[in-house]
């Protein structure tokens, strides 16, 4: 499957501004960003190894209901939205946008404290 990257970025922006307004309000220090493919050390942090199985996006952050209010200011969380694998999975462009709303849902769900098995996705 091909989608170019700035088609790809928007497909992300579009599943972030279809977030519901409550949740959307709850990300001023999150930032989204696409990245081609995951580095080892991305892998390596989820327990993966290369050449398993794909790695479509990734949370860099402390988790909200990990946060203390002493806590300082500090850099924003990162989502990464891994454009490689997902357009490797997928085999036409429905699937594609699907799969970008899924992924970018179950990163923030990390945000928000919520395990890999407590997301629906």
């Amino acid at each position: 499957m091909r989608v170019p990257l700035r088609q790809f970025e928007n497909l992300v922006g579009q599943a972030l501004d279809e977030l519901p307004e409550h949740f959307a309000s709850l990300l001023d220090n999150v930032v989204v960003v696409v990245e081609e493919e995951p580095d080892p050390e991305d892998l390596a942090e989820v327990g993966m190894e290369p050449g398993e199985d794909e790695l479509l996006g990734l949370y860099r952050g402390v988790p909200l209901t990990e946060r203390e209010t002493e806590m300082l200011p500090m850099l924003p969380d990162q989502v990464v939205i891994y454009r490689g694998p997902i357009l490797r999975i997928c085999r036409d462009r429905r699937e594609v946008v699907q799969e970008v709303r899924d992924t970018v849902i179950h990163e923030l769900g990390h945000h928000f404290g919520l395990s890999d098995e407590e997301m629906p996705y």
